[in-house]
């Protein structure tokens, strides 16, 4: 099941993909859903994207295909009349089995350390406010905490505003990780680390925002992402 603003731009997309062979612009697609900001369409298009109605060709400037088109786009039966019934999203948790105590006494309490930039880096982190639940599928080995995304750096990574991140503590990473970055013992931000030489850059993954390069001695490492938690 699609949210409106997914449908509307499915058919926008598909209807421009018709009359002329070429997606729409995300200039247009912000326009055309009456949108503020292009980081909304990039939400929107990854979700579409997950869920199997688009798929982005590489290598290719403006270049979408839609792969299917939701049942509710399609025209009714004139014959038939139309009896309304819910739609339901389900997920696939205890869809085998109940959850049983066993589950719950297996949940691992991880504690919220506040909130982190995806953005703009804002102050270091916080002490821990609250904990969350989580079964350790999610975790693995290691000591981890969460925190509460801020900003809008990290959308084509999957990471947007108010999602959960689950960090695993640790002060090393390869280039290509996500990582919890501490910059100059103040400011904290969630970015991809890449090394370049003795330097160390500091990617997001929105082209609205550039990559920022530090000295070794400027940056720490203080975890890295394995896990996110989003609430619809």
């Amino acid at each position: 099941m699609l949210t409106r603003k997914q449908s509307e731009l499915l058919r926008f997309i598909h209807e421009r993909l018709k009359e002329s062979g070429v997606a729409p612009s995300f200039d247009q697609m912000t326009d055309a859903l009456d949108l503020r900001s292009k980081s909304g369409i990039h939400r929107l298009i990854i979700a579409l994207e997950e869920r199997g109605f688009i798929r982005r060709l590489p290598n290719r400037a403006r270049a979408l295909e839609v792969l299917k088109m939701p049942e509710s786009s399609i025209p009714p039966s004139p014959q038939r009349s139309q009896k309304f019934t819910p739609s339901v999203i389900e997920g696939t948790l205890g869809r085998n089995r109940p959850i049983t105590d066993e589950d719950a006494a297996a949940a691992v309490a991880v504690p919220v350390m506040g909130r982190i930039a995806a953005g703009t880096p804002i102050s270091a982190l916080q002490t821990r406010s609250h904990t969350i639940a989580l079964p350790p599928e999610f975790l693995g080995t290691g000591d981890h905490y969460a925190l509460e995304v801020r900003g809008d750096s990290m959308i084509e990574a999957g990471i947007f505003d108010s999602d959960t991140v689950i960090i695993r503590r640790q002060d090393n990473a390869d280039s290509g990780d996500i990582v919890v970055a501490l910059i100059d013992d103040e400011e904290a931000t969630l970015k991809r680390l890449r090394r370049r030489g003795v330097s160390i850059a500091l990617e997001a993954a929105n082209p609205a925002y550039e990559t920022r390069i530090f000295g070794p001695n400027r940056v720490q490492i203080q975890g890295k992402l394995v896990s996110l938690l989003r609430r619809y």
